[in-house]
């Protein structure tokens, strides 16, 4: 059975810093993509970051030079470095992991999600 447990959330000043982990476990083959969303409250969740298996990332716009996703394959693990952070930077952050596993002797690729934390941001 895989498990995706997200830890780090909490409420930090404006201009503080957060590091949120998440990690799978399981019977994984390996993790291809790892992706970190957030969905402020009452608003539509959003893509923050996301980093492949190559080491490319991507962020979105609103987070760019604050934020840092990182990964460590051996551990099956993502972080999310956030620096500089806003108040509109408050929110629920999930991870994802888009994964093989083997089912009944044969790779499959799935997305596994964690359970939400919340960050907030004091002005």
């Amino acid at each position: 059975q895989i498990q995706v447990v997200v830890s780090g959330g909490g409420l930090v000043q404006f201009g503080g810093s957060l590091t949120l982990s998440c990690a799978a476990s399981g019977n994984i083959l390996r993790v291809n993509k790892w992706t970190w969303f957030r969905q402020p409250a009452g608003k539509e969740r959003e893509l923050v970051a996301f980093i492949e298996d190559s080491g490319s990332t991507n962020y979105a716009n609103s987070v760019k030079g604050r934020f840092t996703i990182s990964r460590d394959d051996a551990k099956n693990t993502v972080w999310l470095q956030m620096n500089g952070l806003k108040p509109e930077d408050t929110a629920v952050y999930f991870c994802t992991a888009n994964l093989v596993t083997w089912a009944l002797d044969l790779p499959m690729t799935s997305d596994y999600w964690g359970q939400g934390t919340q960050v907030t941001v004091s002005p």
